[in-house]
């Protein structure tokens, strides 16, 4: 089947508005969420390949949070948002996981149990252990073997920060090359483009949707990059002190960098009408070429599902801003 929009000129970004929407893509699916409700589209396996199946919808509420307001104030409303984004990410791959293992024959209430979320739950520790230990804590290491050669603070932070921004970029690019995680590229282009399509206020249709571009302002691979960028500056002050200190100094620093990064691309995600905004957001958008690839109708189908899921439960932007938390950078 063709690539939807492969042979149609793209829009360029720019919406109507910054809907308080964001999303995942999963196994054969996409997760769709808003501030009080989150869905998860699955595309169900058939027993021959050539034949399309059906689309598996599971909504579910968001546990309210405490409104207090702590998690309300800048960069901690973006550490509690992530949080949350990433529990519930976690829960939709274990249930499209649960759809991928599903028997094709039975019907679409009849899958395969969740993955435990203990499993889950250990997966993500040791995800996040690995995401610290390769772009901070590694860089640090590495930078300091040749502290002495450098002698100078803003040298090490430089020549650190280069090498954690250097290590991020060619992991991207080794996952881009896996052939495995394509068809997750491609969902993760398909939610892109149907936000866009509904941020613009145009018809959810594949054909509407395909006309939008597959790289967002707010989505998780500028997050990533805005992180690696901010930590040179963050963690400049720490200075050249012993070498565990620097180690124990960028770990505990990972959640201030995160929230810090959070208000950058809330902050742009809001203003990215501006030419001298667009600019700035050009290199994170230009990597997400590596993260995703263009989807094809029925995927943008799925998508589409997943988020007239939540629409049907909820109005994007009816919630006075103290309710998000920063629920709406998670695109």
């Amino acid at each position: 089947m063709s690539r939807a929009g492969a042979d149609q000129p793209q829009r360029p970004l720019g919406a109507q508005r910054d809907a308080p929407l964001g999303g995942q893509a999963v196994l054969e699916g996409v997760m769709m969420r808003g501030v009080r409700n989150w869905a998860v589209a699955v595309r169900r396996p058939t027993a021959t390949p050539e034949a399309l199946g059906e689309i598996s919808v599971s909504t579910f509420e968001i546990a309210p949070s405490r409104r207090r307001r702590l998690y309300r104030l800048p960069v901690i409303r973006g550490v509690v948002g992530l949080g949350q984004s990433l529990a519930i990410g976690l829960r939709a791959l274990g249930i499209s996981a649960g759809q991928a293992m599903a028997d094709p024959d039975a019907p679409p209430e009849q899958t395969e149990p969740e993955i435990p979320r203990s499993v889950w739950a250990g997966t993500v520790v040791l995800s996040i252990a690995f995401a610290v230990g390769l772009f901070f804590v590694v860089p640090v290491s590495a930078t300091s073997l040749i502290k002495n050669q450098l002698g100078s603070p803003v040298l090490f932070w430089l020549v650190e920060g280069a090498l954690r921004t250097v290590i991020f970029l060619g992991y991207l690019a080794l996952l881009s090359r896996l052939r495995d995680l394509r068809r997750v590229f491609e969902y993760h282009g398909a939610e892109h483009k149907v936000i866009a399509c509904y941020e613009a206020g145009d018809e959810l249709t594949p054909a509407c949707a395909a006309r939008y571009s597959r790289l967002h302002p707010r989505c998780g691979t500028s997050f990533l990059l805005v992180v690696m960028i901010l930590g040179i500056f963050v963690l400049a002050p720490v200075g050249l002190p012993a070498w565990w200190i620097l180690v124990l100094s960028r770990i505990l620093g990972v959640p201030l960098i995160a929230g810090l990064s959070f208000e950058v691309i809330r902050w742009a995600g809001r203003n990215r009408a501006r030419p001298w905004v667009q600019a700035v957001m050009y290199p994170g958008l230009q990597l997400q070429r590596l993260t995703t690839r263009e989807p094809d109708a029925d995927q943008l189908a799925v998508s589409i599902a997943a988020l007239e899921a939540v629409l049907a439960r909820e109005t994007p932007g009816a919630d006075p801003a103290d309710e998000l938390l920063g629920l709406e950078v998670v695109a």
